[in-house]
């Protein structure tokens, strides 16, 4: 069993020594409606219920690790242990009794960490879960089968939080880029540079002239039936989601783009931690594509 040198472990008997072993593929994280501490929620397995969780994580910050990443823990329905050995990692997060506020500073930044190591030690991949069985990150909602009753878990605040700070940041991390870049003025030979690579690297060398309407989109120029991919990125971009989701449509409607989920992970992360850079990077690089692709 594998334990997180960032916890404080708190070991659940007899379940840590008697539950199946399992091959950590998913990282999904939870709220627990309450305002626990770490040690509370470890009492709360231990006294009241047959469940628990691998971790729990309180306002504080204080990490609490109550079974080896590598034991099957219940707080997951269809993930805990699958036929084939795999199952998910799960952390519980303090949180009001409603589930509706937002995790803290300090709480974001454990998850983070938490969600590195686990790539690191377990070799779970920088994606989100694109199915209940998927190896990657994900949070208790996200599927059907990893609740037996239905969850909104961990509430609507945590999901966008999820999206926007938790898995751009372990990615960013895990890639060794930086989270916490101020406004950085950019050179022509930056944006340049910026420009290649996206062009190169992610979506190909060949130039992509155009895409079949129809294409049922708010820029979508009714004058002009032919939607082109210069047209698609010389469009002003302003925040990282915006970004990603923009790529992540183009590759949809192009199949000859090979792109990564790696790649896609790390573009959006590349953007989304900052607005000011994004804002700087998104148009100066939207401008140069347009003009690479009409060379």
């Amino acid at each position: 069993m594998a334990w997180y040198p960032g916890a404080t472990k708190m070991e659940l008997q007899p379940e840590s020594d008697s539950q199946p072993a399992i091959k950590p593929t998913q990282f999904i994280v939870h709220s627990i409606v309450a305002p626990w501490t770490a040690r509370r929620t470890y009492e709360y397995w231990r006294d009241s219920t047959n469940l628990e969780s691998h971790f729990g994580i309180d306002y504080q910050g204080t990490v609490g690790q109550y079974i080896g990443t590598e034991t099957r823990a219940d707080a997951n329905a269809g993930a805990n242990r699958r036929a084939d050995g795999t199952g998910a990692v799960s952390a519980e997060t303090a949180s009001n009794t409603s589930a509706s506020d937002p995790w803290n500073d300090k709480q974001l930044e454990e998850l983070i960490k938490l969600g590195v190591w686990l790539h690191q030690r377990h070799g779970i991949p920088l994606r989100i879960c694109r199915s209940h069985s998927d190896a990657g990150f994900g949070y208790h909602s996200l599927f059907s089968q990893w609740s037996t009753s239905g969850t909104a878990c961990p509430g609507k605040s945590r999901i966008q939080q999820f999206k926007e700070v938790v898995f751009p940041g372990i990615v960013a991390r895990a890639t060794g880029q930086s989270t916490e870049e101020d406004d950085v003025a950019l050179t022509d030979a930056d944006i340049n540079k910026i420009a290649a690579e996206v062009r190169d690297s992610i979506f190909g060398a060949d130039v992509i002239a155009a895409v079949a309407p129809p294409y049922n989109n708010a820029d979508w120029d009714d004058g002009n039936r032919t939607w082109t991919f210069k047209y698609a990125v010389h469009t002003p971009i302003v925040t990282g989601r915006e970004t990603l989701a923009r790529v992540k449509d183009i590759q949809a409607k192009v199949g000859a783009i090979d792109m990564t989920d790696t790649q896609i992970a790390a573009l959006a992360s590349a953007v989304a931690s900052n607005p000011a850079l994004a804002e700087q990077i998104a148009e100066k690089v939207a401008v140069k594509l347009a003009e690479r692709l009409a060379e």
